[in-house]
């Protein structure tokens, strides 16, 4: 009987090992992915601003050479929030990954920062996944500052409005027609609302 005891306690403290193992491993497999995964992201802007610095610098255009398809990200512009510490890359709007899915994404319909009066839209998830990358966006309040970075030039937008909508798939945006404008659009956290936040450039 207390032979068989033992046998129990030895073969409980076995499989407790082996659970204990188990979790850690995948704790670090999470953290290591999600470092290399944000270091990749890293390494997308460094690209953005080098691949900006050698356009500035070329006077004539020159023929550039067919590349295979790479499966790295090439970003378009850079949407910074200084306030929530977000600097993200956007793809361009035709590519797969403009999506929230994978990021934020440029709305159908969106003008790029450079169009006078225009009104880019981005919107992001909101929550704890990976890819909410408007997770903090809520903090923001107007009279804070959001910048683009795209084609060689930063626009810089202030925050001039704050409002809640219906998640109907739509959104009603309310912007002044005579103004340059950056709406964000995210979901407001276990609610049925989203929270539109319109930027006017400065």
């Amino acid at each position: 009987m207390e032979r068989r005891k033992r046998k129990n306690k030895s073969w409980l403290y076995i499989i407790g090992s082996l659970i204990f193992l188990c979790g850690a491993g995948l704790i670090f497999y999470d953290y290591y992915s999600e470092q290399k995964i944000n270091m990749q992201e890293q390494e997308a802007i460094e690209e953005f601003y080098e691949e900006e610095k050698i356009t500035d610098s070329i006077e004539e255009p020159q023929k550039i050479e067919e590349v295979e398809e790479q499966t790295k990200v090439n970003y378009i512009a850079i949407l910074k929030i200084p306030k929530i510490k977000l600097e993200r890359g956007l793809v361009e709007p035709s590519s797969y990954l403009n999506n929230v899915k994978y990021n934020l994404q440029w709305i159908d319909g969106s003008s790029m920062p450079d169009q006078v009066n225009g009104n880019v839209i981005i919107a992001g998830h909101s929550g704890s996944a990976r890819v909410s990358y408007f997770r903090k966006l809520d903090q923001l309040v107007i009279g804070d500052s959001v910048s683009i970075d795209y084609k060689n030039k930063t626009y810089n937008y202030k925050v001039v409005d704050i409002y809640d909508i219906e998640k109907t798939g739509t959104a009603e945006i309310i912007k002044n027609k005579n103004t340059t404008t950056l709406t964000l659009i995210t979901c407001r956290h276990n609610t049925n609302k989203q929270i539109v936040i319109i930027c006017e450039m400065v």
